[in-house]
């Protein structure tokens, strides 16, 4: 029996080690920190690894040693009194000493390297403001008089100062292929700066319980070639204008969302509008975003006309009344005038 329990726990223990290694490797998760895209992100990876296979080489050398002991060491038949003592061996309680304080400063110098550099973005960064909701992200662009929520756009290569700050509850900015957490604290600015060195699409979400919701606070990272984005801004930019050549029932849209009865305006902007509130979200450019309700549902027709009508439905807590009362056809008409908000 004893036997058998040895080679249980000997097989346990293979298949623990076998599956932290395949883990490890599991680089294809949207939100993994171990596939870092960006130069913040690396030198956190790399920092990470580098603890990791130091605990590692730590834990299967204090297990070997203990083995070692148990086997080595056990009683035989035959053998009587107290083993040898090493109480008091000073050279032994000064390697186990020694040892430590090495680990810790081989440790520290690294850490201290990192964080130095992740501090502080380097010169020419773009200045993004980045402040945490209850349950969305705001993105304001100072230097280009842009302001949109929930889907960060970037341009590949560059890197991006952000100013992070909460309007409510603490709140923390994750990206994990592209930087570590950083908290938003209401009243106050943290800085930090993420750079994405290929385009493509990010995932990041709030990573401090914050309510009802938290679970439900996410937002995209659009990292775009520079020549690509320079021409989301133009376009953007242009959106200050207000929309134009409206159908019908988008035009009667409008008329709802600027009116008493969809009072969409009093929470809501919309460049070039009446429409220019700051509770929720900028609606702008709401029509060319891939998510709704901070990245929990796709951008469509029918996502969006659900979630006017009842956002509680699928954000328990969010402060976004209900538009049930309205009929359908107001409702269409509301949903048509923000899908064609581009």
């Amino acid at each position: 029996m004893g036997m058998w329990i040895r080679q249980s726990g000997v097989r346990t223990c293979a298949a623990i080690l076998l599956a932290s290694v395949l883990l490890a490797g599991c680089s294809t998760l949207p939100q993994t920190p171990l596939d870092p895209k960006g130069p913040v992100a690396q030198m956190q990876t790399g920092l990470l690894l580098y603890t990791l296979y130091i605990a590692m080489g730590i834990g299967i050398s204090v297990t070997a040693a203990l083995l070692y002991v148990v086997f080595r060491f056990r009683a035989r038949p035959g053998l009587t009194g107290v083993p040898v003592q090493i109480r008091g061996n000073h050279v032994l309680e000064i390697i186990w000493t020694v040892i430590p304080v090495l680990i810790l400063v081989s440790v520290a110098f690294p850490t201290v390297e990192a964080a130095f550099s992740t501090a502080v973005p380097p010169e020419g960064a773009m200045t993004v403001r980045a402040t945490g909701y209850r349950w969305w992200f705001a993105f304001e662009y100072p230097e280009l008089g842009i302001v949109t929520a929930n889907e960060l756009r970037i341009p590949a290569g560059q890197p991006i100062r952000l100013e992070l700050t909460s309007n409510d509850v603490i709140h923390s900015f994750w990206v994990p292929k592209l930087a570590g957490k950083t908290d938003m604290i209401p009243g106050r600015v943290n800085i930090a700066w993420i750079q994405a060195d290929e385009p493509g699409v990010y995932l990041g979400q709030c990573a401090e319980f914050c309510g009802d919701s938290h679970a439900n606070m996410r937002f995209q990272v659009r990292a775009m070639p520079p020549e690509q984005f320079d021409e989301w801004v133009r376009q953007r930019q242009a959106m200050a204008q207000g929309p134009s050549e409206l159908s019908a029932v988008a035009a009667r849209g409008r008329e709802l969302f600027e009116s008493n009865v969809g009072n969409c305006f009093a929470c809501h902007a919309v460049d070039g509008t009446k429409a220019q509130g700051v509770v929720g979200p900028n609606l702008t450019d709401v029509g060319q975003r891939s998510t709704l309700a901070a990245g929990i549902l796709e951008n469509n027709y029918e996502n969006l006309k659900a979630w006017v009508r009842n956002p509680a439905d699928f954000k328990p807590g969010t402060t976004m009344p209900s538009h049930a009362r309205l009929s359908e056809q107001d409702l269409d008409a509301i949903v048509q005038y923000l899908m064609s908000l581009k």
